[in-house]
C-alpha cells in the first residue's frame, strides 16, 4: 500500500488528480494538504510515502523538498504544459525534483505514484552528477546551546564557547536563532543593521544559499562567522524551520556550527500548520538536529528550578544527543556545593558531563562593554572554566589549546 499527500494549492487539476490516484489499486490519499507548512508538517508522521505537489505552488522550495526527503517521502509534481519545457526542467531542477508529470496526462499519474524510485538524489534526470556526500570528517556539528527563561546566560556561553574554538583554530559557524530576539551582534559589538538570519532564510526560499552562504555571515578574525539574528523579536514569523534546517546543513560545511537558541520549546495553539509557523519552532529544530546540547540555568534557587523543569521538558524535544548541564553564575554565598547541586540535576536527567560556571561579574562586564567574548578579555576562573567545557565539547581541539595556554604562561613568566 502507498500512501500519498496532495498539495495542488487550488489548481485546475486536482480533483481529476484524486480522483484518478483513488480509483487505482494499491494507493491510498492520506490528505489533501492546505499548503506547504500543511504538507511539511504532516509528511513528518512518517506515514507517506509519495508526495503528489503543483510544481507552481506556492511556498514549495527546495528546502521544502529536502525536508521531504529526510522523512522518506519521494516527490512527484504536477505542471502545466510540456513537461520538456525548458522552464518547466529548470524549475524542477532548481526545487530538486525528478519526476514530473503534466496537468494534460493525469491518467498516468497512478502508475507514476506506484513506481516513482526512492533516491536520494531528485535531480531531474540527465542533469550533472551529483557530488560525493559530505562525511563526518568534512562536515561540522551543530551545537546547540539552550536554557529556561530568567537570562541564565545562554548567548554569553554561545559566544564564549564559539570565540575558544575559533581560538583553537577551528573554523566555527555562530548562529543565533532565538526568536524573541537576537542579542549576539550586540555582544560582539556588531553594528550592521542587517541580519544575517533573515538574509540566509530568504536565500534558502529563493535555492540559492548554497553558494550565497558567506553573503550571510560576519567574520569575527579568521576562524569565526557570525550569523546575526532578528533585528526585532516581531520577525520570528518570517523564518520557517525548513529554512533554518537549510542554514544549518549549509553551516556545517563551514565548521563547527555554535547555535544560540531560545529559551521555550511549548508549542503555539495559534501557530496553525495551515497558516503560521509556531514561533517556538527555531529553538525547537534547532535542538532537533543538534549533534550536542548544552543547558545553561542560572546557580540560584529559582534558577535551579527552572533547571530542573527544563531538563525534563528537553527529554521530548532531543533526539538523543548528548545533554551537557552548564551551571552558571556559582558563588560561595548562596550556601550550596557543587556536589549538592550535582546530585539534584543528576535526579532529573541523565546527562553527559556537568560544569559549573563562577560568578565574575567584572569580567563579564568588561567583555560586553569592549564587544568581545570573555576568552579574549581575560584568563581568569571563569575563562578557564569555560575552556574545560569547550574541552569536553571538542576533545581533538585540547592540545592544541593545552599547547597554547603553556606557551602564554611562559611568556608571562619570563616578563
Amino acid at each position: 500500500m502507498i500512501c500519498v499527500l496532495m498539495m495542488a494549492s487550488g489548481a485546475a487539476w486536482e480533483s481529476d488528480a484524486f480522483a484518478t490516484l483513488t480509483r487505482a489499486g494499491g494507493i491510498v490519499v492520506l490528505k489533501r494538504c492546505v499548503d506547504v507548512d500543511d504538507l511539511l508538517a504532516t509528511a513528518t508522521s512518517g506515514q507517506t510515502d509519495v508526495a503528489v505537489v503543483g510544481l507552481d505552488a506556492p511556498g514549495l522550495d527546495p528546502a521544502a523538498l529536502a525536508h521531504l526527503r529526510r522523512h522518506a517521502v519521494r516527490p512527484v509534481a504536477v505542471c502545466a504544459g510540456d513537461a520538456a519545457d525548458p522552464r518547466v526542467v529548470g524549475r524542477a531542477q532548481r526545487l530538486g525534483i525528478s519526476t514530473l508529470v503534466p496537468d494534460a496526462d493525469l491518467a498516468s499519474l497512478a502508475e507514476v505514484v506506484s513506481t516513482v524510485e526512492a533516491v536520494a538524489d531528485t535531480r531531474v534526470r540527465g542533469d550533472a552528477e551529483p557530488a560525493p556526500p559530505a562525511t563526518a570528517e568534512t562536515r561540522g556539528r551543530v551545537l546547540a546551546v539552550w536554557g529556561p527563561g530568567g537570562a541564565p546566560g545562554r548567548t554569553t556561553v554561545a559566544v564564549s564557547v564559539a570565540a575558544e574554538l575559533a581560538r583553537r583554530n577551528t573554523d566555527c559557524v555562530l548562529v543565533d536563532a532565538d526568536p524573541y530576539g537576537g542579542g549576539i551582534a550586540q555582544q560582539l559589538g556588531i553594528l550592521d543593521e542587517v541580519s544575517g538570519l533573515l538574509s540566509a532564510v530568504r536565500l534558502a526560499g529563493a535555492g540559492q544559499l548554497g553558494e550565497r552562504f558567506a553573503s550571510t555571515t560576519r567574520a569575527i578574525g579568521e576562524r569565526l562567522s557570525v550569523v546575526t539574528g532578528l533585528p526585532r523579536a516581531d520577525r520570528w514569523i518570517e523564518v520557517r524551520s525548513s529554512h533554518l534546517e537549510t542554514l544549518l546543513d549549509e553551516a556545517r560545511e563551514a565548521g563547527e556550527v555554535v547555535v544560540d537558541t531560545g529559551f521555550s520549546v511549548e508549542g503555539d495553539p495559534t501557530g496553525d500548520f495551515g497558516t503560521r509557523p509556531s514561533r517556538n519552532a527555531m529553538t525547537v529544530t534547532s535542538l532537533t538536529l543538534a549533534d550536542e546540547i548544552v543547558v545553561v540555568g542560572a546557580a540560584d534557587p529559582v534558577g535551579l528550578s527552572r533547571l530542573a523543569r527544563s531538563l525534563v521538558d528537553l527529554r521530548d524535544v532531543t533526539g538523543g544527543a548528548p545533554v551537557r548541564v552548564v551551571v552558571n553564575k556559582m558563588r560561595a554565598s548562596l550556601g550550596w556545593s557543587e556536589r549538592e547541586i550535582a546530585g539534584m540535576v543528576e535526579g532529573f536527567s541523565r546527562v553527559s558531563s556537568l560544569h559549573f560556571l563562577p560568578w565574575d561579574q567584572a569580567v563579564t562586564d568588561r567583555a560586553l562593554v569592549a564587544g568581545r567574548a570573555l576568552p579574549e578579555v581575560s584568563d581568569g576562573p571563569l575563562p578557564r572554566a569555560l575552556s574545560g567545557l569547550v574541552d569536553a565539547l571538542a576533545p581533538a581541539s585540547v592540545v592544541g589549546s593545552a599547547t597554547r595556554r603553556t606557551r602564554l604562561r611562559r611568556r608571562r613568566s619570563v616578563r
